[in-house]
């Protein structure tokens, strides 16, 4: 027991209790104070100063802000970006459908909800990134996690109007579940017919708070459609959750994903044989420099999801080895306590929709995500369940 006190008092001290910058769960809340009065968008990459990261804030980073924010105790100032996502529902400059955009323009959600953009010199003209103006289901999932963290009705109200636009996306081609969303920008956007594990994963989550706050069957049938989809998935001879499925839904995408293998743990019910394959794999296939790769080529620390794989082992009992991955997770802390999203520019494997020639990459620039993971893993706050424990 003495030793067990003793690691969780350095695994405090790690997380900022005794370091000279502030808390994850600080900074974040500072982050939101600097901002605009109102309903607010966080800039996802705060030091970006052009192109197509500059001033944009991505719906996913400010979503696992705003729960980060409700764990850390700071409903208050969660509720401003709450309010920025039913801004953004009631005034997109096109859809009124119940979809959110993958990403907005930071700072005050004016109305119209404004999208952001860059000067491109060679074309002589403004221009929005396709992906940013798409809708990914998984991304439509936290949006629903951060409002319905927010416990208040107009809240609730917005992440059935979100549920109800990810409806559209059910695909019953078997295995069923529900599709990855769209690509581009109105009137037509492409619509992705792949079905990801990840984002499955995340609805499964979202369905089961909405189904537990509503009371309404449809939702829980939901989340056990995209929690089937996902045990689909597993590939018992690897011991792991493949990427998800192809465009004609039936050839598995065999990519390992490092997300794709820690967010069913947390946010699923899973038997203990699993649990112990994945915990496994992971240390195999993903461990590196002390910390974890977003891929299996293990071509760098990607920060936040090494931050995610701190909050389950913290959630699982294993002080140890959060604390040895905390330390890795550090390294990439900048003096003012941001997390650079990579020690390097990192590749994922998966090909960048705007670019087929590029995979999509993390680099080594503060980013608003890994902050929010560092402040759920200082509270050990789980975002799939709203809760200090594991499904």
């Amino acid at each position: 027991m003495k030793h067990i006190a003793a690691v969780l008092l350095a695994f405090a001290a790690m997380c900022g209790g005794a370091q000279a910058a502030p808390s994850a769960c600080g900074v974040l809340r500072n982050a939101v104070a600097q901002s605009p009065s109102g309903p607010v968008f966080l800039p996802s990459f705060p030091q970006e100063k052009d192109g197509p990261l500059h001033n944009t804030a991505f719906l996913y980073d400010n979503a696992v802000a705003t729960i980060a924010l409700v764990g850390c105790g700071n409903a208050k100032e969660a509720t401003r970006i709450g309010d920025a996502m039913l801004a953004a529902l009631d005034h997109d400059r096109y859809w009124h459908d119940g979809r959110l955009r993958n990403g907005y323009a930071a700072g005050h959600a004016d109305n119209p909800v404004k999208l952001a953009g860059w000067w491109d010199k060679k074309q002589n003209r403004w221009v929005e990134d396709q992906y940013q103006a798409g809708s990914d289901t998984g991304n439509m999932a936290w949006a629903m996690l951060a409002l319905l963290s927010l416990k208040e009705a107009k809240y609730r109200s917005g992440a059935i109007r979100i549920a109800h636009w990810v409806d559209t996306q059910f695909d019953a081609r078997p295995p069923q579940g529900f599709m990855g969303g769209t690509f581009g920008d109105q009137p037509k956007p492409t619509r992705n017919r792949w079905k990801s594990t990840e984002h499955n994963t995340d609805l499964a989550a979202a369905f089961t708070q909405l189904a537990d706050v509503t009371k309404d069957v449809h939702w829980q049938d939901r989340a056990k459609t995209a929690s089937a989809f996902v045990a689909a998935m597993w590939d018992e001879k690897c011991g792991c959750f493949d990427a998800g499925m192809a465009e004609d839904s039936k050839a598995h995408n065999t990519t390992l994903a490092l997300d794709a293998q820690i967010w069913p743990l947390l946010a699923l019910p899973r038997d203990a044989a699993r649990r112990a394959a994945i915990l496994k794999m992971l240390q195999q296939s993903f461990t590196t420099n002390g910390g974890m790769a977003y891929s299996a080529q293990k071509d760098g620390v990607w920060t936040e999801g090494t931050l995610q794989a701190v909050l389950l082992m913290k959630l699982l009992g294993k002080p140890a080895q959060a604390i040895a991955l905390m330390a890795a997770a550090q390294k990439n802390r900048t003096p003012d306590g941001w997390y650079r999203a990579a020690d390097r520019k990192t590749s994922t494997g998966f090909d960048l929709q705007t670019d087929l020639k590029q995979h999509r990459a993390y680099f080594p620039i503060p980013a608003l995500a890994p902050l929010a993971w560092a402040a759920l893993a200082e509270q050990g706050f789980n975002p799939f369940i709203g809760t200090k424990t594991l499904p």
